[in-house]
């Protein structure tokens, strides 16, 4: 059941607000870099996540993975690259990296975990149609 494919990468740059006092991105913003990459993903697909929510469902982080590998600094280009990794009708596998569009260097690396829930009811719940059918067709919008 499990299916692969690689979503469009995400660009950003690194402000003094993402750093710490020695000008090095702060390890936390990383996975705010990943979830903006997921995010991106979902409206890309017209998957709206306010809409989900209307019907009581959310998306939720089961389990993350990640390898620190270099720093990225103040005034970087990063480049956030995904391949999601559909394993069931209930869990989704993001494989994230981070990579200097400056120098190239790999910065970090994780795999996400993510499932739908009820809000109410706390149960995983089958992710939307529309989103299963991007993986049965095997076309990702980018």
């Amino acid at each position: 059941m499990s299916k692969t494919f690689k979503h469009k990468d995400f660009e950003l740059t690194i402000y003094v607000e993402d750093t710490d006092f020695q000008g090095f991105v702060y390890h936390a913003n990383y996975i705010k870099y990943f979830e903006r990459a997921r995010s991106d993903f979902l409206t890309k697909n017209s998957i709206s996540q306010e809409e989900l929510k209307k019907s009581n469902l959310v998306f939720v982080i089961k389990r993350i993975q990640i390898d620190y590998l270099n720093p990225a600094k103040l005034g970087e280009n990063l480049l956030v690259q995904t391949k999601v990794d559909k394993k069931s009708k209930v869990r989704m596998l993001f494989h994230q990296s981070i990579k200097s569009i400056d120098t190239d260097i790999q910065i970090c690396e994780g795999i996400v975990e993510v499932c739908l829930i009820d809000i109410e009811t706390k149960t995983p719940k089958p992710f939307p149609n529309d989103l299963l059918l991007i993986f049965d067709s095997g076309e990702v919008n980018e």
